[in-house]
Protein backbone atom coordinates (compact mmCIF):
# COMPACT_ATOMS: atom_id res chain seq x y z
CA UNK A 1 0.00 0.00 0.00
CA UNK A 2 1.17 2.99 -0.51
CA UNK A 3 1.46 5.80 1.70
CA UNK A 4 3.91 8.79 0.94
CA UNK A 5 0.65 10.89 -1.18
CA UNK A 6 -0.75 13.69 0.81
CA UNK A 7 -4.60 13.15 1.85
CA UNK A 8 -6.05 15.89 0.94
CA UNK A 9 -7.03 19.37 2.74
CA UNK A 10 -10.25 19.95 1.37
CA UNK A 11 -12.99 18.87 -1.27
CA UNK A 12 -12.21 22.04 -3.56
CA UNK A 13 -15.98 23.03 -4.38
CA UNK A 14 -18.47 23.02 -1.66
CA UNK A 15 -21.62 23.22 -3.81
CA UNK A 16 -20.44 19.44 -5.42
CA UNK A 17 -19.65 18.34 -1.58
CA UNK A 18 -22.75 20.11 0.12
CA UNK A 19 -25.02 17.34 2.38
CA UNK A 20 -28.72 18.62 2.03
CA UNK A 21 -31.84 17.49 3.89
CA UNK A 22 -33.61 14.80 2.40
CA UNK A 23 -35.39 11.47 2.05
CA UNK A 24 -31.62 10.09 1.35
CA UNK A 25 -29.89 9.78 5.06
CA UNK A 26 -27.09 12.03 5.26
CA UNK A 27 -24.38 9.17 5.35
CA UNK A 28 -25.96 7.65 2.08
CA UNK A 29 -24.92 11.13 0.91
CA UNK A 30 -21.73 11.08 2.19
CA UNK A 31 -20.82 7.73 1.27
CA UNK A 32 -21.76 8.63 -2.47
CA UNK A 33 -19.56 11.80 -2.48
CA UNK A 34 -16.86 9.58 -1.04
CA UNK A 35 -17.58 6.81 -3.58
CA UNK A 36 -16.82 9.54 -6.45
CA UNK A 37 -13.79 10.65 -5.09
CA UNK A 38 -12.31 7.71 -4.72
CA UNK A 39 -13.41 6.51 -7.71
CA UNK A 40 -12.26 10.09 -9.81
CA UNK A 41 -9.81 11.98 -7.62
CA UNK A 42 -7.96 9.38 -5.49
CA UNK A 43 -5.99 5.88 -6.86
CA UNK A 44 -5.35 2.86 -4.77
CA UNK A 45 -3.02 3.53 -2.16
CA UNK A 46 -4.42 6.97 -1.32
CA UNK A 47 -5.19 8.01 2.03
CA UNK A 48 -8.36 9.33 2.32
CA UNK A 49 -9.01 13.17 4.15
CA UNK A 50 -9.38 12.99 8.04
CA UNK A 51 -12.70 12.22 9.74
CA UNK A 52 -12.25 15.90 11.09
CA UNK A 53 -11.17 17.27 7.57
CA UNK A 54 -14.34 15.86 6.36
CA UNK A 55 -16.95 16.46 8.84
CA UNK A 56 -16.21 20.65 7.86
CA UNK A 57 -15.80 19.88 4.07
CA UNK A 58 -19.44 18.28 4.33
CA UNK A 59 -20.77 19.77 7.60
CA UNK A 60 -22.10 16.73 9.00
CA UNK A 61 -21.52 14.91 12.44
CA UNK A 62 -18.26 12.65 12.99
CA UNK A 63 -20.73 9.71 13.76
CA UNK A 64 -22.15 10.54 9.84
CA UNK A 65 -18.48 10.82 8.56
CA UNK A 66 -17.60 7.17 10.50
CA UNK A 67 -21.01 5.49 9.30
CA UNK A 68 -20.13 6.21 5.71
CA UNK A 69 -16.37 5.15 6.01
CA UNK A 70 -17.80 2.08 7.54
CA UNK A 71 -19.99 1.08 4.77
CA UNK A 72 -17.32 1.45 2.28
CA UNK A 73 -14.41 -0.42 4.48
CA UNK A 74 -17.59 -2.94 4.78
CA UNK A 75 -17.41 -3.16 0.61
CA UNK A 76 -14.04 -3.13 -0.04
CA UNK A 77 -13.60 0.02 -1.17
CA UNK A 78 -11.67 1.80 1.29
CA UNK A 79 -9.18 0.04 3.95
CA UNK A 80 -8.41 1.55 7.95
CA UNK A 81 -4.93 1.23 8.97
CA UNK A 82 -4.57 1.43 12.59
CA UNK A 83 -2.59 4.66 13.87
CA UNK A 84 -1.96 5.90 9.98
CA UNK A 85 -5.57 6.14 8.54
CA UNK A 86 -7.99 5.24 6.16
CA UNK A 87 -6.62 4.75 2.45
CA UNK A 88 -8.68 3.85 -0.81
CA UNK A 89 -8.47 -0.28 -1.08
CA UNK A 90 -6.20 -2.10 -4.30
CA UNK A 91 -8.97 -2.19 -7.23
CA UNK A 92 -10.52 -5.79 -6.67
CA UNK A 93 -10.39 -7.75 -9.63
CA UNK A 94 -14.58 -9.52 -10.20
CA UNK A 95 -14.96 -12.40 -12.45
CA UNK A 96 -17.86 -14.40 -13.85
CA UNK A 97 -17.73 -17.83 -12.99
CA UNK A 98 -17.01 -19.34 -15.98
CA UNK A 99 -14.57 -21.29 -18.00
CA UNK A 100 -11.43 -19.05 -19.40
CA UNK A 101 -7.86 -18.54 -19.18
CA UNK A 102 -6.39 -16.32 -16.91
CA UNK A 103 -5.13 -13.78 -19.51
CA UNK A 104 -8.27 -13.70 -21.11
CA UNK A 105 -9.84 -13.05 -18.00
CA UNK A 106 -8.00 -9.85 -16.99
CA UNK A 107 -7.92 -8.82 -20.49
CA UNK A 108 -12.00 -8.75 -20.65
CA UNK A 109 -11.39 -6.22 -17.45
CA UNK A 110 -9.19 -4.29 -19.47
CA UNK A 111 -6.55 -5.37 -17.29
CA UNK A 112 -2.20 -6.03 -18.17
CA UNK A 113 -2.08 -10.05 -17.47
CA UNK A 114 1.17 -11.35 -17.08
CA UNK A 115 3.03 -14.61 -15.71
CA UNK A 116 5.88 -15.39 -14.02
CA UNK A 117 6.82 -19.08 -13.89
CA UNK A 118 8.19 -20.12 -11.26
CA UNK A 119 8.81 -23.99 -11.79
CA UNK A 120 8.71 -26.61 -14.41
CA UNK A 121 9.21 -30.02 -14.15
CA UNK A 122 7.94 -34.15 -16.28
CA UNK A 123 7.47 -36.32 -13.89
CA UNK A 124 5.14 -38.55 -12.29
CA UNK A 125 2.45 -36.63 -11.00
CA UNK A 126 1.33 -37.18 -6.98
CA UNK A 127 -1.64 -40.20 -6.67
CA UNK A 128 -4.37 -38.14 -6.02
CA UNK A 129 -3.69 -35.73 -10.20
CA UNK A 130 -2.41 -39.52 -11.50
CA UNK A 131 -6.05 -40.10 -10.50
CA UNK A 132 -7.96 -36.63 -12.23
CA UNK A 133 -5.67 -37.15 -15.52
CA UNK A 134 -5.79 -41.08 -15.71
CA UNK A 135 -2.67 -41.58 -15.87
CA UNK A 136 -1.07 -44.77 -14.29
CA UNK A 137 1.58 -44.16 -12.00
CA UNK A 138 4.40 -44.52 -13.67
CA UNK A 139 3.21 -42.07 -16.69
CA UNK A 140 4.32 -38.64 -16.97
CA UNK A 141 3.20 -35.29 -16.31
CA UNK A 142 3.94 -31.85 -16.56
CA UNK A 143 4.28 -29.51 -13.52
CA UNK A 144 4.13 -26.08 -14.05
CA UNK A 145 3.81 -23.77 -11.10
CA UNK A 146 3.15 -19.87 -12.30
CA UNK A 147 2.57 -16.53 -10.76
CA UNK A 148 -0.29 -14.51 -12.05
CA UNK A 149 -0.05 -10.84 -12.02
CA UNK A 150 -2.71 -8.35 -13.13
CA UNK A 151 -1.41 -4.90 -14.03
CA UNK A 152 1.55 -5.57 -12.02
CA UNK A 153 -0.55 -6.56 -8.75
CA UNK A 154 0.27 -10.30 -7.33
CA UNK A 155 -3.30 -11.98 -7.70
CA UNK A 156 -2.55 -15.65 -7.98
CA UNK A 157 -0.35 -19.02 -7.97
CA UNK A 158 -1.68 -21.82 -10.19
CA UNK A 159 0.12 -25.23 -9.47
CA UNK A 160 -0.94 -27.21 -12.52
CA UNK A 161 -0.29 -30.90 -13.79
CA UNK A 162 -1.01 -31.21 -17.59
CA UNK A 163 -1.38 -34.85 -19.44
CA UNK A 164 2.23 -35.97 -20.43
CA UNK A 165 1.46 -38.64 -22.94
CA UNK A 166 -1.10 -36.05 -24.66
CA UNK A 167 0.68 -33.21 -24.38
CA UNK A 168 4.44 -34.19 -25.33
CA UNK A 169 5.78 -31.30 -25.93
CA UNK A 170 3.46 -28.22 -23.72
CA UNK A 171 7.10 -27.57 -21.80
CA UNK A 172 8.99 -26.53 -24.77
CA UNK A 173 6.06 -23.98 -25.55
CA UNK A 174 6.11 -19.62 -23.75
CA UNK A 175 4.58 -20.95 -20.51
CA UNK A 176 4.19 -17.51 -19.75
CA UNK A 177 1.70 -17.15 -22.47
CA UNK A 178 -1.89 -18.55 -21.91
CA UNK A 179 -2.05 -23.04 -21.79
CA UNK A 180 -5.54 -22.49 -22.81
CA UNK A 181 -5.03 -20.77 -25.93
CA UNK A 182 -1.55 -23.00 -25.99
CA UNK A 183 -3.65 -26.27 -26.12
CA UNK A 184 -6.46 -24.72 -28.24
CA UNK A 185 -3.97 -23.39 -31.37
CA UNK A 186 -0.71 -25.40 -31.14
CA UNK A 187 -2.09 -29.12 -30.27
CA UNK A 188 -5.70 -28.47 -31.59
CA UNK A 189 -7.22 -29.95 -28.00
CA UNK A 190 -9.15 -26.86 -26.12
CA UNK A 191 -10.31 -26.92 -22.51
CA UNK A 192 -14.04 -26.87 -22.80
CA UNK A 193 -15.40 -28.23 -20.03
CA UNK A 194 -14.36 -28.60 -16.52
CA UNK A 195 -15.13 -29.53 -13.47
CA UNK A 196 -14.23 -27.15 -10.13
CA UNK A 197 -14.40 -26.38 -6.32
CA UNK A 198 -13.80 -23.31 -4.70
CA UNK A 199 -13.31 -23.41 -0.84
CA UNK A 200 -11.79 -20.07 1.47
CA UNK A 201 -8.47 -21.20 2.94
CA UNK A 202 -5.46 -20.26 5.12
CA UNK A 203 -2.44 -18.98 2.73
CA UNK A 204 0.44 -21.41 3.40
CA UNK A 205 3.54 -19.71 3.73
CA UNK A 206 4.97 -20.16 0.41
CA UNK A 207 1.79 -19.31 -1.24
CA UNK A 208 1.59 -16.16 1.27
CA UNK A 209 5.23 -14.72 0.24
CA UNK A 210 5.17 -15.10 -4.00
CA UNK A 211 1.38 -13.41 -3.11
CA UNK A 212 2.54 -11.01 -0.96
CA UNK A 213 0.74 -11.19 1.97
CA UNK A 214 0.71 -12.71 5.62
CA UNK A 215 0.86 -16.53 6.15
CA UNK A 216 -2.56 -17.47 7.38
CA UNK A 217 -4.56 -14.22 5.39
CA UNK A 218 -7.73 -15.61 3.60
CA UNK A 219 -7.32 -17.02 0.04
CA UNK A 220 -9.94 -18.39 -2.19
CA UNK A 221 -8.80 -22.10 -2.80
CA UNK A 222 -9.43 -23.28 -6.91
CA UNK A 223 -9.31 -27.26 -7.27
CA UNK A 224 -10.11 -28.03 -11.21
CA UNK A 225 -10.27 -30.55 -13.65
CA UNK A 226 -9.77 -29.62 -17.31
CA UNK A 227 -11.30 -31.84 -20.21
CA UNK A 228 -11.26 -31.70 -23.77
CA UNK A 229 -14.23 -33.46 -24.36
CA UNK A 230 -14.11 -36.78 -21.85
CA UNK A 231 -10.11 -36.43 -22.34
CA UNK A 232 -8.71 -35.09 -18.90
CA UNK A 233 -5.81 -32.67 -19.06
CA UNK A 234 -5.53 -30.64 -16.52
CA UNK A 235 -5.50 -30.41 -12.87
CA UNK A 236 -4.59 -26.90 -11.38
CA UNK A 237 -4.90 -26.26 -7.80
CA UNK A 238 -4.75 -21.73 -7.80
CA UNK A 239 -4.95 -19.65 -4.63
CA UNK A 240 -6.48 -16.28 -5.15
CA UNK A 241 -6.14 -13.15 -2.87
CA UNK A 242 -9.46 -13.07 -1.08
CA UNK A 243 -8.75 -9.06 -0.70
CA UNK A 244 -8.42 -8.57 -4.47
CA UNK A 245 -10.52 -11.31 -5.88
CA UNK A 246 -14.34 -12.10 -5.99
CA UNK A 247 -16.59 -14.14 -8.22
CA UNK A 248 -19.52 -13.27 -9.74
CA UNK A 249 -22.26 -15.45 -10.64
CA UNK A 250 -25.96 -14.72 -12.24
CA UNK A 251 -28.22 -16.81 -10.75
CA UNK A 252 -31.79 -17.97 -12.25
CA UNK A 253 -34.89 -20.11 -11.06
CA UNK A 254 -35.22 -23.59 -12.31
CA UNK A 255 -37.53 -23.99 -14.97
Amino acid sequence: MRTGRTPQTGMGDVSESTIVNSMVPKHEQVRAHLERMCTDDLAPGDMLPSERQLCVDFGVSRITVRDAIGQLVNDGMLVRVRGKGTYVAERQVRSRLHLASFHEDMRRQGLNPTTVVIRVETCPPPPRTAVALGLRASDPGHHIVRLRIADGQPISVDDAWYHGPHLPDLVDTDLSASIYETLSHRFGTPIDRAEQTVAAREAPEWIATMLGIATGAPVLAFDRIGRHGEQPLEHTCSWYRADRYELHMELREDA
